[in-house]
């Protein structure tokens, strides 16, 4: 099933997304105010239940899309957790860190499907990084690697843009990874039962159609399993938590020269048999 936060008719609301159409769910469950309420109550267990016999409420073209979570308690982002993106980075064959590099986002920093990616005044270093997002269905602490599968609700494409030059403010990144409305995060979640445990899934970057990153979770350095317990070592996990995994070779700040997103452009990040994701690139007003 494919999970989805939207407005429609002015109101917020979270519901199915079934072909072009989508069930409001959150217009029906009105216990359950958001999406994360629902997947906090294990929703995403039964959302195909939920859904039999109702007819859609609007075509996703009528709607405005939000973030799959718009306000996370948590988004845990890996760092150069792929070996492609560090060799392309570092043009040669690296030894990988001990333990998985982490860093923390704001909910404010995200961006929904179809709406902008802003470029802030700062900076023209804006880079685009497709990775895979994972959704937390049931929290905990201490989650070993072989129960890490349990605790997720879905999947969801994520653009992790950079501000690249405002990274190296100091030995930490998160200055350039949480400007707001940078990281775009949809247009839905695929139910974690439609993708099997440590499916290789293939990633693809465009910027106006051309392809900018092409390459697929099993270059991961830290598999979904080990990012879990080692996030949840440090924080109780909690239901709609996000968790996003690391970004292949092919950002921009790597090419000779350095290649940024300027306002005009259109990226989006595609991740199989989950969709696409898609923003275009304005400057902050």
């Amino acid at each position: 099933m494919k999970l989805l936060s939207f407005i429609l008719d002015g109101r917020e609301t979270w519901g199915v997304a079934v072909g072009d159409e989508v069930v409001d769910l959150g217009k029906a469950k009105t216990q359950y105010p958001t999406l994360a309420d629902y997947i906090a109550a294990g929703g995403y267990l039964h959302a195909a239940e939920d859904i039999k016999g109702r007819v859609s409420d609007a075509k996703l073209s009528d709607i405005t899309y939000l973030p799959v979570i718009p306000r996370p308690e948590k988004i845990i982002c890996a760092l150069r957790n792929y070996m492609d993106q560090e060799q392309y980075a570092l043009g040669r064959p690296c030894d990988v860190a001990e333990q998985p590099p982490i860093f923390l986002r704001v909910w404010r920093s995200q961006s929904a499907h179809e709406q902008p990616i802003v470029r802030p005044r700062v900076s023209d270093s804006l880079d685009w990084e497709g990775e895979l997002a994972v959704i937390v269905g049931k929290g905990g602490r201490d989650i070993p690697e072989g129960l890490a599968f349990e605790h997720i609700a879905g999947y969801a494409c994520y653009n992790d843009a950079s501000v690249r030059e405002w990274q190296t403010h100091a030995k930490q990144i998160a200055s350039g990874k949480n400007f707001e409305c940078t990281g775009g995060f949809g247009p839905w979640m695929v139910t974690s039962d439609e993708i099997a445990p440590n499916r290789q899934l293939n990633i693809e970057v465009r910027i106006n159609g051309e392809v900018v990153q092409s390459s697929h979770t099993g270059y991961m350095n830290f598999g979904i399993a080990k990012l879990i317990n080692y996030a949840s070592t440090i924080f109780t996990l909690a239901p709609g938590d996000v968790l996003v995994t690391g970004t292949p070779a092919g950002v921009g700040w790597t090419r000779t020269p350095p290649r940024f997103m300027k306002p005009g452009d259109v990226c989006e990040v595609e991740i199989e048999a989950i969709g696409i994701l898609r923003n275009p690139i304005v400057d902050q007003v």
